[in-house]
């Protein structure tokens, strides 16, 4: 091997530890799918309970309005708390798969970059329920808050999760301007999109290596 050669190397092994080091690569796309797939059932719950509002299947004596969306809140606390603990898992798993450690400093940036408009995004959401009569603006705000937290986190892993931001954000800006199918949006965005993007990355950092 010429002494070209042996420096080229060197170079890419430098690379690749500054790579590693800079950004959270063990985000498994599993994780992505299986949040997908919890988001679509979570939709699918919330038109059932919606179905039950429009049909006056709450009962005699029940305030209908804050039984709605007591049931909606509880369906997306818990598509929340499900996603989370499934996207830990695989990550975790795909962690030890490369050899990777799990919880570093890059992964403690990257989720406080996540966190930031997850949570402003959440308040914001609160004070539609507070203020009433907004309640059609929830599931476009939740696309566009997250969207915005994906391509903040985006520098710390890999730069797909930008694109699906992305996607996130202009998907909930269309859904403002159509509040009316605004379940069908969020399902897009939390469920169709999720799994589109797990079955990428799964694909084009998990499965061909």
């Amino acid at each position: 091997m010429s002494n070209h050669e042996e420096q080229l190397n060197a170079l890419s092994d430098i690379r690749k530890m500054m790579d590693r080091s800079s950004r959270f690569i063990s985000l498994s796309g599993l994780s992505g799918v299986f949040a997908g797939l919890t988001g679509l059932v979570g939709a699918y719950l919330a038109h059932l309970e919606l179905k039950k509002y429009t049909n006056g299947d709450y009962g005699y004596g029940i305030d209908a309005d804050s039984e709605i969306e007591a049931n909606l809140i509880k369906i997306g606390f818990s598509v929340l708390i499900i996603a989370i603990v499934g996207g830990f898992l695989f990550t975790l798993r795909q962690s030890k798969k490369k050899n990777l450690p799990f919880w570093d400093k890059t992964i403690k940036t990257l989720l406080i970059n996540l966190a930031i408009p997850l949570l402003a995004g959440g308040f914001f959401i609160i004070a539609l329920l507070f203020n009433g009569n907004t309640t059609g603006l929830i599931a476009p705000t939740c696309l566009v808050f997250y969207g915005l937290a994906l391509i903040n986190a985006s520098k710390y892993t890999y730069t797909d999760i930008r694109f699906l931001g992305i996607c996130e954000v202009v998907l909930g800006i269309i859904a403002m301007f159509n509040t009316t199918y605004g379940l069908y949006f969020w399902a897009f965005g939390f469920g169709v999109l999720h799994i589109f993007y797990g079955l990428l990355m799964y694909f084009k950092y998990e499965r061909t290596k």
